[in-house]
């Protein structure tokens, strides 16, 4: 395993994006259990990607305008119904002290679809992990799965981390109601921007 790989991965995985936000928001509404359930989720939403980029489905994303298009939006209107549920208070994204805890299927799945409906994560692992495997590679495909599974192990570790920080401030947070209401409109903007850099995204 080179080290630029490991590095390169890191920072991929570190860079803000729905994944996080969406680990981040599970820690500061449902504390450090859910952030956990939410980074697996998460990254049990790479899983098609990946499978995408190593047998070659991604390429089909790449040609087909339809195929792009038709993942893309879904995942937009995703973003914005999330934005939509954390302005009013719902779901894992209710930073709500009180608020009745939601199941592991419902935060997981959450999780699931916040990764699965980018098709652009198809189309970055299709030209990513080419890169570290050299050209006379006698088992490609054995070390385009153990690549993937280091990727998608630094994803859980990091979005762990990062949603268990979140909820060693949540009574910080969740204690001012000024605060929550910011907090709120903040991830709900994040949302929408998010939605709206992959609406514009293209082939």
């Amino acid at each position: 395993m080179s080290i630029e790989f490991l590095l390169t991965s890191l920072i991929i995985v570190a860079s803000p994006g729905t994944g996080v936000l969406y680990t981040l928001s599970a820690g500061l509404s449902r504390g450090a259990r859910a952030a956990i359930i939410a980074a697996f989720g998460c990254t049990l939403g790479i899983i098609p990607h990946m499978a995408a980029a190593i047998t070659g489905l991604a390429a089909v994303l790449h040609t087909s305008a339809v195929a792009f298009e038709t993942l893309k939006y879904l995942g937009v209107a995703y973003l914005l119904y999330m934005a939509w549920n954390t302005l009013k208070e719902k779901g894992g994204l209710a930073l709500d002290q009180n608020a009745a805890p939601r199941s592991v299927r419902k935060v997981i799945t959450s999780g699931i679809l916040v990764n699965i409906l980018n098709p652009k994560l198809s189309i970055f692992f299709f030209a990513f992990l080419p890169q570290f495997l050299s050209t006379t590679e006698p088992h490609a495909f054995a070390r385009m799965l153990e690549l993937s599974g280091v990727f998608m192990l630094m994803t859980f570790l990091v979005f762990v981390v990062y949603g268990v920080f979140a909820a060693s401030v949540r009574s910080h947070v969740v204690s001012r109601p000024m605060v929550l209401t910011w907090m709120r409109r903040t991830f709900a903007g994040a949302f929408v921007m998010l939605g709206a850099k992959l609406a514009l995204a293209d082939r």
